[in-house]
Parts: C-alpha cells; sequence; structure tokens
C-alpha cells in the first residue's frame, strides 16, 4: 500500500490532503469533524488582531456557476476573516491539537501591515502549540480594502518585510499564501522567499462577480439590493492554479521551494497532477463544502491505488516529476505532427465535431458519405487543433493519433518527425538556422 504520509517545510501529516482556510475550518467542531473523517491537516480560518469584532454579512454569502446538470463549476463567496472571538479561537486551537497531535494544524492570519500586531499575534498563537502559520495575503474582498489581504499579496515588497518580520518573532514555520489577482505570481512568492518564507500555498480566490439579477440588476449575492465583488473558487478555478503552482516550480528563484497548492482541487486525480507538479501538500475547501468532510475517503484511496499501480512508494517518487515538461511556447516542436481520428463504431453521429469544425475551425470534417450521414476527418486539411476532441459528447471517440510524417495544412508543405535536430531546425524560433 502507497504512503502517503507528508513532510511539508517541516510540518508532519498522515497525508498531504489539508483543508483550507475558509468557513470549513472556522471552529473545533468542523475540524473535529474533518479529522475524523480522515484529512492529514486543516489550515485555521483566518484571524485577526484582538479589537472591534469582525463584522459579516447576514444575507447571501455566496454566488455559483452551475454546469447543465446542476453540478457546482465555480463558488463565490464574499464572506470575511473569522467573526469569532480571538481567545475562543485560540482556545479551541490549543484543544484539537492536543487531541489531534499527529494531524497538521496551521493557523491562518491576517492583521494590519505593522511588525508590532504580526509580533503580538505570532506569540498568542505559538502558545496553542501549533504547527505553523499561514500568511493569508490573498483574499481579494472587504479585507483587501483595509490595506490587508491582496492589498498586501500584490506589492512584493510589502511581502517580503512581513515575512521576515514573522521569521524575526518566531520560531514557527512560516507559509506565505498568494494571491492570483496579479499580473506575474513569480514575483510575490519570490519575495516571500527573500523574507524567509519556508513555503507558499496558492491560489487564493479569484476577484469575481458570477451573474446579475436581471430583474433587481443587482450582482449575486445580493445583500438588500446590493451586490460586491467575491473571491471565485471551485473547479473552474484549477487550470489557473496549476499554471501558477507550475510558474513558481520551474522559476530560477523558486524551484525546489515547498509548494502548497490550492484551487479547484476535487478529486484524488486533481491532488496528483498538483504533486506532480511540485507540491507537496494540497488544500482543499469546494469540494468539502460541496460534498462534505468524508469525500477525502476518495481522494485517499483513489490516490493510493494509483500510486500503487505506477509502483510509487511515497508521493515523494512523482512529486515535481511535470515540472520539467513544462516550457515556454517557443521551444515546443512544430514537427510534432498529430490528426484526429473518429471511432465510427462509438460515433453516435450528433454532428457536433462537424459543425465546430466547418463553422470555427478548418473545415477538415466531411459530414456525408455514400448518402448517408457520415462524419469522418480529412486529414490533409485537419492542423490538429484537437476543437473535436474537446466538444464530442462521447469520451474517447475521437482521439488524436500521432504520425510520423504529413502534410502541414497552412503551407501545403511536407513535413516530418526531427527530435534530434529540433535544437538546430528552422521551424524552432530559438534556433540558430532560424536567426540566421
Amino acid at each position: 500500500m502507497a504512503d502517503l504520509r507528508s513532510n511539508f517545510a517541516g510540518i508532519k501529516s498522515p497525508n498531504p490532503f489539508w483543508l483550507a482556510s475558509a468557513p470549513p475550518t472556522d471552529k473545533e467542531y468542523n475540524v473535529v469533524r474533518a479529522f475524523k473523517a480522515g484529512w492529514g491537516g486543516v489550515v485555521w480560518k483566518t484571524l485577526g488582531e484582538e479589537g472591534p469584532p469582525v463584522v459579516n454579512v447576514n444575507g447571501p454569502r455566496y454566488g455559483a456557476i452551475h454546469g447543465a446538470d446542476r453540478r457546482l463549476l465555480g463558488l463565490n463567496n464574499i464572506e470575511l476573516i473569522t467573526d469569532r472571538p480571538l481567545e475562543i479561537n485560540l482556545q479551541e486551537i490549543k484543544k484539537v491539537k492536543r487531541e489531534w497531535p499527529d494531524r497538521a494544524m496551521v493557523i491562518s492570519l491576517m492583521v494590519p501591515c505593522k511588525e508590532e500586531p504580526w509580533k503580538k499575534i505570532l506569540k498568542q498563537v505559538e502558545d496553542t502549540d501549533c504547527d505553523g502559520v499561514e500568511l493569508n495575503f490573498g483574499c481579494p474582498h472587504g479585507m483587501s480594502e483595509r490595506g490587508m489581504g491582496a492589498a498586501v499579496g500584490q506589492v512584493p515588497e510589502y511581502i517580503e518585510m512581513v515575512a521576515r518580520w514573522c521569521k524575526q518573532h518566531s520560531r514557527l514555520p512560516v507559509i506565505v499564501k498568494l494571491t492570483p489577482n496579479i499580473t506575474d505570481v513569480r514575483h510575490p512568492a519570490r519575495a516571500a522567499f527573500r523574507g524567509g518564507a519556508d513555503a507558499v500555498s496558492l491560489i487564493n480566490t479569484i476577484n469575481s462577480i458570477t451573474h446579475v439579477d436581471l430583474d433587481s440588476f443587482s450582482p449575486m449575492p445580493s445583500i438588500d439590493g446590493k451586490g460586491s465583488h467575491g473571491g471565485y473558487c471551485g473547479p473552474a478555478v484549477k487550470p489557473i492554479a496549476l499554471s501558477m503552482v507550475s510558474e513558481i516550480a520551474r522559476d530560477k528563484e523558486t524551484k525546489g521551494k515547498p509548494i502548497s497548492a490550492i484551487g479547484g482541487i476535487t478529486t484524488w486525480r486533481d491532488a496528483a497532477e498538483f504533486i506532480s507538479m511540485s507540491a507537496g501538500t494540497v488544500q482543499v475547501c469546494t469540494a468539502a463544502m460541496t460534498y462534505g468532510f468524508k469525500i477525502v475517503e476518495e481522494m485517499k484511496s483513489g490516490l493510493e491505488r494509483w500510486m500503487d499501480q505506477k509502483s510509487y512508494a511515497t508521493i515523494e517518487d512523482f512529486r515535481g516529476r511535470a515540472v520539467p515538461n513544462v516550457t515556454d511556447w517557443q521551444y515546443l516542436n512544430l514537427n510534432y505532427i498529430a490528426k484526429a481520428k473518429i471511432d465510427q463504431d462509438a460515433c453516435i453521429k450528433c454532428g457536433r465535431c462537424y459543425a465546430a469544425c466547418e463553422d470555427t475551425s478548418h473545415q477538415a470534417i466531411s459530414n456525408m458519405k455514400d448518402g448517408k450521414r457520415h462524419f469522418e476527418v480529412m486529414d490533409d486539411e485537419c492542423v490538429a487543433c484537437n476543437l473535436c476532441v474537446e466538444v464530442c459528447p462521447v469520451q474517447n471517440c475521437i482521439t488524436m493519433v500521432q504520425q510520423t510524417s504529413g502534410v502541414d495544412a497552412r503551407t501545403g508543405k511536407k513535413i516530418s518527425k526531427d527530435y534530434a535536430n529540433w535544437t538546430q531546425h528552422p521551424n524552432n524560433p530559438m534556433s540558430v538556422k532560424a536567426a540566421e
């Protein structure tokens, strides 16, 4: 049986599945239920400094995007950090950690961008015997307007400064949670590690308004006729998160540094993909809010089965394996040839592939044969865009088949596979011959 144990920046847990800082980790009751269900760790919902209590809205807090089958694709929230007293949270954290010593207990923190508040709250959380802290520099709504959250995460100099304070005033591992609401995520990641952070986590939620009520013309969720931008999460953001994780994993300044991945992780396969992109742990929120805490059972068993099939004893055996295969577009092999093939036995004659290709692509699919409805790819016209594969409702009915040679549909010139000389090939924009 595969060993799922994780040692992330010195924080140990029985498996890499952690609950992200969010409503599911807001109190002892929830966290205990999560640990009983089998989660390896939690990041306690973000704590703030002592003082006037945080006040959340009393109306709807969520907006959603659903698929045709009502499956939740994306969730928008306008909830703030914890509105429970700091003292109560700290008491519960200490109690839960004492009762569940083998689980990872990380505390998310957000206080004003001044050294003294950070110094004070770090001392308070250390007394809980937690395993680490996560600095919330990602929240895009409510708190960012107060100069915290994403307002800090969008300024690399602030990230570096606060991370340095936290390492100076605490013995705990420091994880910096990054915002995706930025042009290049590598800059805040570099700043976090320059400041001494032990790890980064990403992505936090994406600035969003999910939809508008066309009767009241209020953005949803609507609070007394008004709406606000919130933070978007769920399966829809996974591609964005995976890309940003890959950028940090292959950046020269941050390569090899610990990353905790967050963003749309719903299945064991999602987790495996992020781990292959160098993540040491994966944090889950929307999936737990959609299906309940026991979804972790499927995640763990699925990952174990796949690892056993691949003969991976631990997650370290495949962690980061995908990173060398991420490259810039200019280095892609333009001599690689593939053509779409339609399995006629599986085809249901719906015509989606034909409509998509004929109207919006390269007119490479015929729709009639011997006077009957029949869909077939014309190799000479196919440019291997694979749009037909993606719109086909039957899985594996249309596949991309690698060719050893063929004709470039754009130029009419014959091309062949040539990996050995690719670095010198004129089709490679970075080659010497291309430069000449």
